[in-house]
């Protein structure tokens, strides 16, 4: 009788060392995905720091932005090298709600920087790619079908992770677009930002019905691709109605913009450029 006491308490002491052992995993990875979300949304800050200097040179400032982002994520790159041991396996579906929210902005980071400097949007296998530790070497090599190395990044980065992280860089390409509008080469980025986004965001439509993340964010990406559309709606407008130099008519643009949008870019640019019109007039 007292052997079968024991015993039961032995097991019940290795249940209690398993769920310790997994709420304290828990922990650990949510302070990690706490710190890796501070420091994607560091290096967005930093993209859109530099993209708002001033330069006469727009495609080197871009190219500048995009090296100086790609650089600092690998501090984000780094974090994600120091907690693969307690990923491995299922033990990173088991945790992946501990760790989802910094791998979408983890992609809304890398995604962006990735625009600045190919003008494209980035790839899931690119992402994958750019899982790597602080020295450029990806943090694991698993072994495929023939026992061979091949290179993979540590854990799988998740569809809907990706693509949410997809979804919510159309919110940074809005700020790019309407922030450099009135600058040098800023009514042709805006135009460009704009087809790129009604793209992403169609394609995204595709995706909304299976995946609930998605879903929920489409409603943003749908609000941030009209606020870009009234920005070059007045862009085009302005440009039709007067026949002046580039540096007037981006002092225009820029007057139009932040007393049609209040300061937030919000409104119907139809509205506010038919209204300085008359003004003008």
């Amino acid at each position: 009788m007292v052997t079968d006491v024991r015993v039961v308490q032995d097991m019940f002491d290795e249940f209690k060392k398993e769920f310790d052992a997994q709420n304290d995993r828990r922990e650990f990875l949510v302070k990690a995905s706490r710190d890796i979300t501070g420091l994607s949304k560091k290096v967005i800050f930093l993209l859109h720091r530099i993209m708002n200097e001033d330069a006469q040179d727009a495609s080197a400032q871009s190219k500048r932005a995009s090296e100086s982002g790609m650089a600092k994520l690998r501090e984000v790159q780094a974090v994600y090298a120091k907690i693969k041991v307690e990923l491995q396996g299922d033990l990173f579906w088991r945790h992946h709600r501990a760790i989802s929210p910094s791998l979408q902005e983890y992609v809304e980071a890398t995604s962006f920087a990735w625009y600045l400097g190919h003008s494209t949007l980035v790839s899931f296998n690119q992402v994958q790619q750019e899982l790597s530790d602080e020295n450029g070497v990806p943090v694991c090599v698993r072994l495929n079908a023939v026992n061979m190395p091949s290179l993979l990044q540590f854990f799988p980065l998740p569809l809907e992770d990706y693509l949410c992280g997809l979804s919510d860089l159309t919110g940074e390409l809005m700020r790019l677009a309407i922030s450099g509008i009135a600058r040098k080469g800023g009514r042709d980025r805006a135009r460009k930002i704009c087809v790129i986004v009604r793209k992403c965001k169609t394609e995204l439509e595709k995706c909304a019905p299976h995946v609930k993340e998605v879903r929920k964010k489409q409603a943003v990406a749908t609000e941030s691709l009209a606020k870009i559309e009234d920005a070059v709606y007045a862009t085009v407008i302005r440009t039709s109605e007067y026949d002046l130099s580039d540096e007037i008519l981006d002092c225009i643009i820029s007057r139009s913009v932040s007393t049609g949008h209040g300061g937030n870019i919000q409104g119907s640019g139809r509205h506010f450029c038919s209204g300085n019109a008359h003004e003008d007039d």
